[in-house]
């Protein structure tokens, strides 16, 4: 085949994909742009394979993403060469010549040569390989043999198996991306709450025979037509990102990285407030939509599962008069549960933390949950049964670490406290955090638990006694909950966030006592942490001003304890032993002094000094020779030098 036959169709095809993105940046549709581009490579991938000679008992297949007529601007092109039987060296040497010519294009190609038996084979072995037959689309070529394709890979699928293995396949995507959508460089594509969450359901939907659009999902009662809203609406906003993500980097790129956010920003016309870059408002943006998916993700992976596991095989088992368990799953009894008593929206998280032996909700739960948000009002707020339960929340002896994050999840936490519902999604544009706001705050509300379960006392020992000896530590967990609630409203955070936490702590009826306590430490969040790393803790006085600050040992176990989980839940690259052992050498000497011993013996200046005593006699001095002389010295001396030195 002529070079200028090539040359024609890589003009065609930039041209093309010129005339495309004009359209795209005038319009912004993005299926109009991926299904123009599909289309646009379907037209050279035809042509070439006319040109190039292919018998006419071979078929060109698109496979994957391509196949289901979806390409980004910058993704491979999956295709699947469909054989009759064996290449003898001239097929195979013409195929070889096709492909090259593919990459000769600038196309970045995918492909595999095959028969029908050796993808069937395939197929069987590989759930990837049946993943990307799935959606196969004949592009020329023999009809027939496309056809006795289609049969064969099809009669090859068990539905359940192929369930079960995609469920998965997910889970290990998550574990590689921490179960979290919102790390602060998200994969647009792979991360939880992205593209491919998406695609996950349609291709069970697909091996199910349930169709490959949400709203024939809809039919099948799978989904309500306000969720396949919430998907349409969310799967778009992916799809703009990602696409944005390939023509600002010019190549295939689907993380969030810090390089491309603010351009990205750009793209989507938006713009910097007062007290947030452009580029963290676009994020938020991402991370509620990654959020909505998760949700939804969770709700038809479940109804999904349940054609092979029916909840109704289970005996119900009564709870209360508004729950029942169905296996491991806590169920209402009925779906206007919330509507007649409302405070079973907190009820429900409740009886989570009080039963381990329920392991998860039924998807009509967690769909009546959801739209049950809607029904937590002001006059919700101000009920004294619900502030009841919301402490209570707080206080039962197990589980808050899951129940917070469910609440979060579905949006009943930002919904019940509004100042936290501002930082769901909220990006912290520094060296430090690797999670937004909200991310944040429940990691430190984990790691506080943490310091009260006997099983992880190996990790920090002390922390653990203290915090098992703390009276009423869910004290803890309130400050917690408000000492980042501020951030992005402009001002000191922890000056902001102690307002909140003290409206919080009256509204809910806590004792002077314990409210001043949440108060003090949202305020002084960030003090021993500053000390600790910034000021010479071998200076007394150092001491003796965090101690005036400080005032009790209560306050200061709180604190202690408050900063070890809030400096661990930044960034798991964050904490390291020498911030571990600055902050309990502060907290040792300031319980000491506390205590009342006196500085010298607070910071063992008097051992020290009896050290070079000891010394100094070995060299023949007489006793207290060396008392004028260190009377002209300040303790600072003392600290910094050892017993060698001194003597």
């Amino acid at each position: 085949m002529s070079r200028e036959i090539v040359e024609r169709l890589r003009a065609r095809l930039l041209q093309g994909q010129r005339s495309i993105r004009n359209e795209y940046e005038q319009h912004g549709t993005p299926t109009r742009m991926l299904h123009g581009r599909s289309k646009l490579v379907d037209g050279i991938l035809i042509e070439l394979w006319q040109v190039t000679g292919m018998p006419t008992d071979a078929t060109l297949v698109a496979v994957g993403g391509y196949g289901r007529g979806e390409l980004y601007p910058c993704s491979d092109v999956d295709i699947l060469v469909l054989l009759g039987g064996d290449a003898d060296p001239a097929l195979s040497e013409r195929i070889q010549q096709f492909i090259g010519q593919l990459w000769d294009l600038g196309l970045d190609i995918g492909h595999s040569v095959r028969t029908v038996d050796e993808c069937i084979e395939e197929a069987t072995r590989d759930v990837t390989v049946q993943t990307n037959l799935l959606e196969s689309r004949r592009l020329t070529g023999s009809q027939a043999l496309y056809r006795h394709f289609v049969t064969g890979t099809t009669g090859c699928f068990d539905p359940e198996s192929f369930f079960h293995a995609k469920r998965a396949e997910q889970e290990q995507r998550y574990n590689r991306f921490n179960h979290t959508p919102y790390a602060v460089e998200p994969n647009c594509k792979e991360s939880p709450g992205g593209l491919r969450d998406l695609q996950t359901i349609i291709w069970i939907a697909l091996a199910s025979g349930l169709g490959t659009r949400w709203s024939e999902l809809a039919r099948h009662g799978l989904i309500t037509r306000e969720e396949v809203n919430a998907l349409r609406k969310n799967e778009r906003l992916l799809q703009q990102v990602r696409i944005r993500l390939h023509y600002i980097a010019n190549r295939r790129e689907d993380r969030l990285i810090f390089d491309h956010q603010e351009a990205l920003a750009k793209a989507f016309g938006l713009k910097a407030t007062k007290a947030r870059r452009a580029s963290e408002v676009m994020m938020q943006r991402y991370y509620l939509a990654a959020k909505k998916i998760t949700q939804l993700n969770t709700i038809l992976l479940q109804n999904l599962g349940a054609r092979y596991q029916p909840l109704s095989s289970w005996q119900a088992q009564c709870i209360n008069e508004r729950f029942q368990s169905l296996g491991d799953q806590l169920d209402i009894v009925d779906d206007a549960i919330f509507e007649r008593h409302p405070s079973a929206i907190l009820e429900a998280f409740l009886l989570m933390e009080q039963h381990a032996e329920l392991k998860g909700m039924t998807v009509r739960t967690l769909r009546a949950l959801w739209h049950a948000r809607k029904l937590i009002t002001p006059a919700f707020r101000r009920d004294s049964t619900n502030r009841g339960l919301f402490l209570q929340l707080l206080q039962e002896p197990r589980g808050q670490t899951h129940e917070f994050r469910r609440l979060n999840q579905y949006s009943i936490l930002g919904t019940y406290l509004p100042n936290f519902g501002r930082i769901v999604g909220q990006m912290q544009h520094d060296l430090f955090h690797a999670y937004t706001v909200d991310q944040h705050i429940l990691q430190v509300l984990r790691n506080v638990r943490r310091f009260l379960m006997e099983e992880h006392a190996h990790e920090y020992p002390l922390m653990t006694r203290l915090a098992s000896e703390f009276e009423r530590p869910w004290l803890l967990f309130i400050a917690a909950l408000f000492h980042d609630i501020a951030k992005g409203r402009g001002g000191d955070h922890s000056t902001l966030g102690m307002a909140d936490a003290r409206r919080f702590c009256r509204e809910h009826g806590l004792s002077k006592e314990d409210n001043q306590l949440v108060v003090w430490l949202v305020q002084h969040h960030l003090t021993m942490s500053q000390i600790a790393q910034k000021q010479d803790l071998s200076d007394p006085d150092v001491i003796r001003k965090f101690v005036a600050l400080v005032k009790t040992e209560r306050r200061l176990a709180a604190l202690y304890i408050l900063t070890h989980a809030d400096i661990r839940g930044t960034s798991p690259k964050v904490w390291n032993g020498w911030k571990a052992n600055l902050l309990e050498a502060l907290f040792l000497a300031s319980r000491q002094l506390l205590r009342g011993k006196q500085p010298d013996q607070v910071m063992g200046i008097s051992e020290r000094q009896e050290a070079v005593r000891q010394k100094l006699r070995f060299f023949g001095l007489r006793p207290d020779s060396e008392s004028a002389f260190w009377r002209e010295l300040d303790t600072l001396y003392f600290l910094r030098h050892d017993a060698d030195e001194i003597a």
